[in-house]
């Protein structure tokens, strides 16, 4: 009797393994959905697979249902929910064979009544969710120093109902959005109606994008035509001896109108102005304002500093040709005029010079020969005496400018 027992069950056994993978296939499937969720039905123990299709209003979806037992052919009828009678009672097609594809379904519950020639039957369920999130971005205001988006999302909201009650029941979704911008810029991305208080200085194309919970999603773009100005220019160089000539080159954006300041009582109106040159020590504020053909306007300001005056004598050079403090020159800047004479011990003048401004900047010093002629001072002490005037009027003559350097070689 054990013996018998035991075969009775793995007979059974047995059976229910050759079973299993007709009951793994009982199913409907979906393909082309994006995602897959669930029923919920507060009354009834059944759970039915809902495909999410990405698409407007107008896509469809589709179905493929599988039998999980009975001899194939089978015959597979398609009917859809009719929430007016709470029963699936919409004719949608008939099909024989090993499977059954529906196309074109519209959004809605669907269940397949399966059978085949031996009195096989079954019924699966699925619902299609045509899902679309809604979103539209458009222009809420701007001004010459903001742009303001609007932006505005929901969802695409998909019932179900129970089969036994008729009780709907909301698919629970969620939904992102992003706002972005081509060519890219900052856009502030901690609410949907950004304000951009750096506006764009070229045309953009802002795109609001709605993203829901099962990767659907939606966007909107508007054209951005751009009538923001700023102010820039480049000062080159800005800083150095005087008379410093400064090239001021313009590089303001969507600007027609123009104002320079040179912050020395000067000014101009030319979109690129010819060099300035500044005379007296000190520092200059220079400015440029621009305007642009709608009156928006913007200002940009830098710094000039024209070096003070200065003039200090070394005591010692060495002209032997190795490129090594072969000159005597004194360390000076922003001077006006210059007088230099050096004396031999003896009191005959070996060297002379005097010169303005231009002169000045080309100046060498003296290069050890006596008088710019050919013949080489002898080593040794000799005397110098300096006068000059800075473009500061400080003045540079006296003891402190009177002087031993040596010769060496």
């Amino acid at each position: 009797m054990g013996n018998k027992r035991l075969k009775r069950v793995l007979r059974r056994f047995s059976f229910i393994l050759l079973l299993m993978p007709l009951a793994l296939q009982a199913q409907i499937t979906a393909p082309g959905s994006n995602a897959t969720s669930h029923t919920d039905y507060p009354a009834t123990a059944r759970r039915d697979s809902i495909y999410i299709f990405c698409g407007s209003s107008a896509s469809v979806g589709t179905l493929v249902a599988a039998s999980p037992g009975g001899t194939a052919p089978f015959t597979f009828t398609w009917t859809q929910y009719d929430k007016a009678t709470s029963g699936y009672n919409i004719p949608v097609l008939t099909q024989t064979g090993t499977t059954s594809t529906a196309t074109s379904l519209p959004e809605g519950g669907y269940r397949v009544h399966i059978t085949d020639s031996y009195g096989y039957s079954n019924d699966l369920y699925a619902w299609v969710d045509l899902d679309s999130p809604i979103g539209t971005g458009k222009l809420k205001n701007s001004t010459c120093y903001y742009v303001a988006l609007d932006g505005t999302f929901g969802l695409d909201k998909f019932y179900y109902y129970d089969p036994s009650t008729g009780v709907s029941n909301m698919l629970i979704n969620t939904v992102n959005y992003l706002w972005e911008s081509d060519p890219a810029s900052i856009i502030p991305s901690t609410t949907e109606d950004p304000v951009i208080y750096t506006p764009p200085l070229v045309n953009e194309t802002y795109t609001f994008t709605v993203t829901d919970n099962f990767g659907c999603s939606t966007a909107s773009s508007f054209y951005y035509v751009s009538y923001h100005v700023k102010a820039n220019f480049i000062a080159d160089p800005d800083e150095g001896e005087a008379p410093l000539e400064v090239t001021f080159t313009n590089t303001s954006v969507n600007a027609n109108k123009y104002l320079w300041d040179f912050g020395d009582d000067s000014t101009s109106t030319l979109e690129d102005p010819p060099a300035h040159t500044y005379y007296i020590p000190g520092t200059y504020t220079v400015s440029l304002s621009v305007e642009s053909e709608y009156f928006c306007s913007d200002t940009y300001t830098t710094t000039i500093t024209v070096k003070p005056s200065a003039l200090e004598m070394p005591n010692v050079f060495s002209p032997n040709g190795d490129g090594i403090n072969d000159f005597l020159i004194p360390e000076k800047a922003s001077l006006r005029h210059v007088e230099m004479q050096v004396f031999s011990k003896s009191g005959q003048r070996v060297y002379r010079f005097e010169g303005d401004s231009d002169a000045i900047s080309t100046w060498t010093g003296w290069d050890g020969k006596v008088n710019n002629s050919n013949r080489f001072a002898e080593p040794g002490a000799y005397y110098y005496v300096i006068r000059a005037v800075g473009w500061d009027d400080k003045k540079y003559s006296g003891k402190p400018y009177r002087g031993v350097v040596y010769l060496y070689r």
